[in-house]
């Protein structure tokens, strides 16, 4: 039987993968009569990639992507204009580390929130620091702010990490000091990180999305200066699906006709 103290010291010098495994570890390394230089190695192994594992997890849930289609299950025959050849690309993250931007522009359901969360995925998986959000909800969250420097902690969340994705600008209209905050957020990320947004509005309609903000020109300046700018052409993918279900459905068999019988 093992030692519940051995356990608790192995945790302590941070040997997760072994503390919680030991019975497991050491059958195995009885059974293939390994040496003392073997079982070390054996224990290294296991303990970077439990580490590493860890550490991806820690980041996924960080990044709050949520769920989501992978891009495996895309049908790219669908829409009528996707380049998939440059998403291919910007799948190997050179817009991270030159950095750059990328902006999905297309109607809703085209894939723009699909593509921009298998970017972030990919780019998790490397070991990047990731953050989605809704335009909606960032922006929300920095006007709650109550004070200059609960704001300046708080916009820090949204400038720090390596890619910064911010999905449905376009769907709502925000007041001026929204449009300010997230002029801050863009000009603080300007040629320091990459930074993923997708919208459902043309560059030439934002004025819409933040009606009478004086800093519109300023933000897509500086959010299109280094960018990848992909514009989606398609009817709504989950339109189809949704269309697709309704058709598989059986069809109810029709209602026979009685006749009544005579008084």
């Amino acid at each position: 039987m093992i030692n519940d103290e051995l356990k608790h010291l192995l945790q302590r010098l941070g040997l997760n993968y072994l503390a919680h495994n030991l019975s497991d570890f050491i059958a195995r390394s009885t059974k293939n009569r390994a040496s003392a230089q073997e079982m070390i190695e054996d224990m290294a192994h296991c303990e970077t990639l439990e580490k590493h594992q860890r550490g991806l997890a820690r980041r996924v849930a960080s990044a709050k992507l949520g769920r989501y289609r992978p891009l495996t299950e895309f049908d790219w025959a669908w829409p009528k204009h996707l380049p998939k050849e440059v998403v291919d690309h910007l799948m190997r993250l050179a817009f991270i580390e030159e950095p750059a931007n990328v902006i999905l522009v297309g109607p809703s359901g085209t894939g723009k929130t699909m593509i921009a969360k298998n970017l972030a995925y990919e780019a998790v998986i490397a070991g990047r620091s990731v953050l989605f959000c809704e335009a909606a909800d960032m922006l929300s969250d920095l006007e709650q702010q109550e004070s200059p420097r609960a704001l300046r902690l708080r916009l820090s969340r949204y400038v720090k990490p390596d890619l910064l994705v911010v999905d449905e600008v376009g769907y709502l209209s925000y007041s001026g000091r929204a449009a300010d905050l997230m002029f801050q957020v863009v000009s603080k990320r300007h040629e320091k990180a990459a930074t993923i947004i997708t919208t459902n509005v043309s560059f030439k309609d934002w004025p819409q999305i933040f009606p009478g903000a004086a800093c519109v020109v300023a933000m897509l300046d500086r959010l299109t200066h280094r960018a990848e700018i992909i514009a989606i052409d398609s009817e709504s993918y989950r339109k189809r699906e949704a269309t697709a279900r309704r058709e598989a459905k059986p069809k109810s068999e029709m209602p026979t006709k009685t006749t009544k019988g005579k008084a």
